[in-house]
């Protein structure tokens, strides 16, 4: 199956906009690797005739990251944990004054069936290029990027005077269907 030419609008109630995040330093064994939800965000996707013409576009609310799933650790998951890994989230990336992350694309190449979208990701008001593999499989639109979060001058959380620390690559995916 290949993506019909038309324009489409994008939220969750198409699908997964997902974040997975790992842990490093002496004490990664008491910190958690988390699956984060983006629970409202929204975009349009314009496909044309030919990749070159298409276009994407993504806002992800900030205040809407929500924690799925932490696997590993000492102990499991809470929701104190929960509740103070999105009061850090909200700091780190200073939802007070960046509310929003955004995608927007600027070429699109590749087969109806197997493309990558580049564009440029704006996080706390910093745009710097990246590129989205993405395929259609079993009749959804599925993909990701991995992103460096200092690449967009986000310091990776740390606790525990360093001995923690999240990994400075975040897995980026999505798993969305176009109706």
């Amino acid at each position: 199956m290949s993506l019909n030419e038309g324009t489409y609008e994008l939220g969750p109630d198409n699908g997964r906009l997902v974040l997975r995040t790992s842990r490093s330093g002496l004490g990664r064994r008491a910190g958690h690797d988390l699956t984060i939800e983006a629970t409202r965000w929204s975009g349009t996707a314009t496909i044309a005739d030919s990749a070159g013409t298409s276009s994407v576009e993504v806002t992800v609310e900030v205040d809407a990251l929500e924690v799925r799933e932490g696997t590993g650790g000492v102990l499991p998951l809470s929701d104190s944990d929960r509740s103070e890994i999105k009061k850090n989230l909200r700091k780190v990336l200073q939802v007070d004054r960046h509310p929003a992350i955004t995608f927007r694309s600027t070429a699109v190449e590749g087969s109806a069936e197997k493309f990558t979208v580049e564009g440029e990701l704006t996080i706390m008001g910093r745009s710097e290029s990246l590129a989205v593999q993405a395929a259609v499989t079993d009749g959804r639109l599925q993909g990701g990027a991995t992103i460096r979060q200092t690449r967009w001058g986000v310091k990776p959380y740390s606790a525990f005077f360093g001995a923690l620390k999240l990994a400075d690559e975040i897995e980026v995916s999505f798993d969305l269907t176009l109706g």
